[in-house]
C-alpha cells in the first residue's frame, strides 16, 4: 500500500516537474536603472597665487551623447502567440508581451540582437521595433533558458549601429551605470536611467522553463519595470556591461535590480549562434529535493541522509536509465561532491562537467548506499 502511494506521489511529483520545464513562471521583466543623479555645484575659490576651479570627469553633454549614440542600438522585441479558436479555421496571432534587446552584431547581411529567453518564450512570431520606429520580423536563431539568454537576427539594413561589450570583471560596488530600454512597454520606448552597481557576482534563485537554476548577476539600484528584459546595462563609456534581467519584486522592496554580466553573456551567445542552442550535459531523470518530499515517502533512507535529490522520473533511453538509475533512488553525491538540492545538482553537472565525461553518482535505493557511473549525453540528443 505504500508503495503504491509512493509510486502516485513520484507520478504526480514527475508531472508537476514537467510542468514546471514546459512553462516558465514570470520571472521578473527587467527594466532601467532609476538614477538617483547628483548634480556637481561649487564655486571658483582665489587666493593669492592661483584659483581653484572645480572640474568632472564626465560632463552633463559627454553623457548625453553618449546615450544618444546607445539608443539607436536598443530595440524593443514584442511576442506573438498563436491563440485557438474553435470557431476559427486557422489560429490567430496576438501580443503576448513585449521587452527589450540589443543589436550587438552585423554579421554580412544580418543584424543580431540579444536578449532574455522570458521575453520570446512560446513565440509563434517575434517583431521588432527599432529605434526610429521601423518594425520589422525577427528569426530566433538560439535561446537557452537556464542562462535566460536568446539571440534574434533581423536584416542589417534595420541596423544603425551596433553596441560593443565591455569587461564587466572590471566592475565594483559604486561604478556608474546607465540603463536605457521600454519599461511598460513601447509606449516608453528608449527610457534611460542612471543608478551605480550595487554589488558583483551575485547569486540567485530564479525559476526557468529548464528548472530551477542558481545565476550569476550584477546588483543594481535600478528601480525594475516589465518591458526592460533585454535592455542594456552600459558603463559611462557606452559599452554593454549586462542585460538587464530581473527584479525583486515585494512589497516595501526597492532598487534591488538584476542584470547578466556581459562576460557571461558573450560565449553563451557565440554558441547559440553557433549551434542554436547551448549544449549541456543530459542525465535523464525528473528531480525533487529531498528536503521537499514528504518524510513517509522516503521513510527507508538512513536518517543521517539530510540532503539529496529524489528520482522521480527515468528516461530509459537516456545515460540514467542505461546505466540503472531508478525511481525513487536519492543522489547525494557527483564525483565525491555532496548534493544538497537539485539546484546545486544542475551546477555541477553544467559547470563542472562537458558532454561525454563519465560521472560518479553516489545514490540511496532504500537504505543502501551505491555507485553508479554514466557517460554524459548532449541536451541536443534528447528525444521528446
Amino acid at each position: 500500500m505504500e508503495h503504491s502511494k509512493g509510486k502516485q506521489f513520484l507520478s504526480t511529483l514527475a508531472a508537476g516537474v514537467l510542468g514546471s520545464m514546459l512553462t516558465l513562471g514570470v520571472v521578473a521583466n527587467t527594466d532601467l536603472l532609476t538614477a538617483k543623479t547628483q548634480e556637481v555645484s561649487g564655486s571658483e575659490t582665489a587666493t593669492a597665487n592661483y584659483q581653484v576651479q572645480p572640474t568632472s570627469v564626465k560632463s552633463a553633454a559627454s553623457l548625453s551623447d553618449m546615450v544618444e549614440q546607445a539608443s539607436g542600438a536598443i530595440v524593443g522585441i514584442v511576442n506573438y502567440q498563436n491563440t485557438g479558436n474553435r470557431f476559427a479555421q486557422a489560429s490567430q496571432s496576438i501580443e503576448a508581451g513585449s521587452g527589450s534587446g540589443v543589436i550587438y552584431k552585423i554579421d554580412g547581411d544580418n543584424a543580431l540582437i540579444v536578449t532574455n529567453n522570458h521575453v520570446i518564450d512560446g513565440a509563434a512570431k517575434v517583431e521588432v521595433v527599432l529605434d526610429n520606429g521601423k518594425k520589422t520580423d525577427a528569426e530566433i536563431i538560439g535561446k537557452d533558458a537556464l542562462s535566460d539568454l536568446a539571440v534574434l537576427k533581423i536584416d542589417a539594413k534595420y541596423a544603425e549601429t551596433v553596441l560593443e561589450f565591455g569587461d564587466s570583471d572590471t566592475l565594483r560596488a559604486g561604478d556608474q551605470v546607465i540603463a536605457i530600454g521600454n519599461p511598460l512597454g513601447l509606449d516608453f520606448s528608449g527610457t534611460v536611467t542612471q543608478g551605480i552597481v550595487s554589488a558583483v557576482n551575485r547569486s540567485i534563485d530564479v525559476k526557468t522553463s529548464a528548472g530551477n537554476w542558481e545565476m550569476n548577476v550584477i546588483q543594481t539600484d535600478a528601480a525594475i519595470n516589465p518591458g526592460n528584459s533585454g535592455g542594456a546595462l552600459l558603463d559611462t563609456d557606452g559599452k554593454v556591461v549586462g542585460i538587464n534581467s530581473l527584479k525583486i519584486a515585494e512589497n516595501g522592496v526597492e532598487g534591488l535590480g538584476f542584470a547578466i554580466p556581459s562576460n557571461d553573456v558573450i560565449p553563451l551567445l557565440e554558441e547559440m549562434v553557433e549551434h542554436g542552442q547551448v549544449e549541456r550535459a543530459y542525465i535523464g531523470i525528473g528531480l525533487a529535493d529531498l528536503a521537499e518530499v514528504p518524510a513517509m515517502y522516503v521513510q527507508d533512507l538512513p536518517k543521517s541522509v539530510t540532503g539529496g535529490v529524489l528520482v522521480t522520473s527515468v528516461d530509459p533511453s537516456s545515460a540514467a536509465g542505461k546505466a540503472g538509475l531508478q525511481q525513487q533512488d536519492v543522489i547525494t553525491a557527483i564525483n565525491g561532491t555532496d548534493i544538497e538540492n537539485s539546484v546545486e545538482l544542475r551546477k555541477f553537472l553544467y559547470s563542472e562537467l562537458s558532454v561525454g565525461d563519465k560521472a560518479k553518482f553516489t545514490i540511496y535505493r532504500g537504505n543502501e548506499k551505491q555507485t553508479i557511473e554514466l557517460t554524459l549525453t548532449s541536451t541536443s540528443s534528447r528525444e521528446g
